[in-house]
């Protein structure tokens, strides 16, 4: 049985934008953000696929890098200053073993925030140093982005509207896995109906009954966009590219145990809208028009 739905609104439009690919709506892309980058605490190896990243939610029109450029460790960072217009921060390292550009980077930030007139920032560091600064940003109702490796505190993590893993970012170089030695022969067992579509690890299945809660609709079905949506809010560091996957759908798709996935295809021309239904929830109660006695 068919569900009729009606027509999708232009913010429902820019949502299943968004989470068909992991991409921020238009209407993001026009923010002023100010990207402040701890040279100590990042890789120049992907500055490119941060610019872009960061790009998706927003111009970056203030690029600058804190560390000290007297040691070694920011020498592969010379590299890259012209190519991507990064403005360096001397910052001299006052204490050996001490890292100097959190208290400079920290004190730039509020400057930016009450003077350059920006819409957000894009705090590039895997520090739980800057999770005071996050929360003040977000305190004054501006977007705070965090881009940082996966063993970054959830402190910071939780902190931002959005944070990237630089893993995710990197993983397209990666090489190739190596094998060493052939791998051990087992007698093979087939694979029973059910086995074949594991459901996702138990931290990933709680957030998505979460998310699928939050965005549920009377009729039993969900909103794609509105549960991406979800699951952002209740883990700034979610994104399917963490899970092998490109697309939230085709996350979602990868455990058919789990969802049902329909697509609606709109009147008049546009695009589809995606809903999803979580197995095994009891169909809500038909209402009706009248009580009986």
């Amino acid at each position: 049985m068919s569900v009729k739905r009606s027509g999708l609104s232009s913010a429902q439009r820019s949502s299943t934008e968004n989470w068909l690919s992991p991409v921020a709506s238009a209407n993001d892309t026009n923010r002023r953000l100010a990207m402040l980058i701890d040279g100590d605490n990042a890789s120049a190896a992907i500055i490119g696929e941060m610019l872009a990243e960061t790009s998706k939610y927003g111009l970056v029109t203030i690029r600058r890098i804190y560390g000290d450029w007297t040691e070694s460790n920011m020498k592969s960072w010379k590299e890259t200053l012209q190519s991507h217009a990064l403005q360096p921060i001397q910052q001299f390292r006052n204490t050996v073993g001490k890292n100097a550009t959190d208290s400079a980077m920290i004190i730039d930030a509020m400057d930016i925030l009450y003077t350059s007139g920006v819409d957000g920032f894009c705090l590039v560091s895997s520090d739980s140093d800057y999770t005071r600064l996050a929360i003040r940003i977000r305190e004054k109702n501006l977007f705070v982005m965090g881009i940082g490796r996966l063993l970054t505190p959830r402190s910071f993590v939780n902190a931002c509207d959005l944070f990237v893993y630089t893993e995710n970012l990197a993983k397209s170089e990666a090489p190739p896995e190596i094998v060493t030695k052939p791998p051990t022969p087992t007698k093979a067992t087939p694979a029973k109906p059910d086995e074949e579509a594991a459901e996702p690890p138990a931290d990933v299945r709680v957030l998505f009954r979460m998310a699928y809660d939050l965005a549920v609709q009377e009729d039993g079905w969900a909103f794609l966009g509105a549960m991406g949506n979800k699951l952002r809010q209740l883990d700034p560091a979610f994104d399917p590219r963490t899970y092998g996957h490109r697309q939230l759908l085709s996350l979602i798709q990868a455990y058919p145990n789990m969802f049902e996935v329909r697509k609606s295809r709109p009147a008049k021309g546009g695009a589809s809208a995606i809903y999803v239904r979580l197995k095994g929830r009891a169909a809500p109660p038909a209402k009706s028009g009248t009580s009986g006695d």
